[in-house]
């Protein structure tokens, strides 16, 4: 099972998402309470599956998200790029003046998370 453990803070969540020896960071936005394209994903166990978004490629689409739909991990490294999604990278650092963390190496890392995944899993994210 891909396991994300997240903590929230004020203007992001960022989480270590871990899938056997398999490991990088997550970004997703604040907690608003699973407001759609707004709040970060609910504590929970989720269907997931390698999937071609017609924007965005190849990414992981969760299922049964509550009150969501088509809620990807895809590439990025700002909470401005995302819409109640998760980005992924290799490490937190903030790369613009924004004072808001940020994910590196994203299109590296989320290449390396497709590879290491099966075509259907499950995730876990968890608060820490």
């Amino acid at each position: 099972m891909l396991e994300i453990n997240t903590w929230l803070n004020e203007d992001c969540t960022l989480g270590r998402l871990t899938y056997g020896d398999f490991k990088c960071f997550t970004l997703e936005l604040p907690w608003k309470f699973n407001s759609s394209n707004i709040s970060c994903i609910p504590e929970g166990i989720y269907s997931a599956s390698k999937y071609n978004s017609p924007s965005k490629g190849e990414v992981i689409l969760l299922d049964d998200v509550h009150r969501r739909t088509f809620i990807e991990i895809h590439a990025g490294n700002y909470t401005r790029q995302i819409l109640g999604c998760i980005l992924v990278g290799d490490g937190i650092k903030y790369l613009d003046n924004d004072n808001v963390p940020d994910v590196t190496n994203s299109k590296a890392t989320l290449i390396d998370l497709l590879e290491s995944v099966p075509d259907e899993f499950q995730l876990k994210i968890t608060r820490g």
